[in-house]
């Protein structure tokens, strides 16, 4: 059974602490995405090989932005979220972000999934649901995209953080099995 690495245990540490402060507030601290970035590049620098910063912290970070960058644009996602994933992608390298994105994917869409049947309010996600996506189906037919006012009012935000937490411990628990 393999031990859990120095960084893996920072990582989970950063994690668990995003996800309380999510479940509280709703929110995730730029100062503990910060912190989580900085040791990112510190463990990195740290391991014998002088280019692990660029080849696996940098190109980590840019996969795990890009991946949920676009949910962000869509307003589907909150900032904070998209850089949590960025500041997991910087300590995983982007191969194990790419992973641990879709399966935060898959926890996201199950959380989101109870939330909603909790709230009873399915017809007004899907109301929701087709107002965001009209613009894009749109701009592909070649019409001209212009954003709509969402027809009923948000069926309540999630914490995210959570998926993202669910997501890595379900990847990095793989070995075990």
């Amino acid at each position: 059974m393999p031990a859990l690495t120095l960084s893996q245990c920072i990582l989970i540490a950063l994690l668990l602490a995003a996800a309380a402060t999510d479940l509280a507030s709703r929110r995730i601290p730029n100062r503990l995405l910060g912190a989580g970035l900085a040791c990112a590049a510190i463990l990195h620098l740290c391991c014998g090989n002088p280019l692990a910063l660029l080849s696996t912290g940098l190109a980590g970070f840019a996969t795990g932005l890009l991946l949920f960058l676009p949910l962000y644009c869509l307003r589907g996602m909150a900032a904070g979220d998209v850089k949590l994933m960025a500041t997991v992608g910087a300590f995983t390298g982007p191969a194990l972000a790419l992973d641990i994105a879709l399966a935060a994917f898959c926890a996201g869409g199950l959380m989101a999934l109870l939330i909603i049947l909790a709230s009873g309010r399915l017809r007004d996600t899907g109301a929701n649901l087709m107002a965001l996506l009209r613009p894009l189906f749109l701009r592909i037919g070649g019409m001209p995209a212009v954003a709509e006012p969402m027809p009923a009012p948000s069926v309540g935000n999630m914490p995210y953080a959570v998926a993202i937490a669910g997501g890595t411990f379900f990847t990095l628990a793989q070995p075990w099995l």
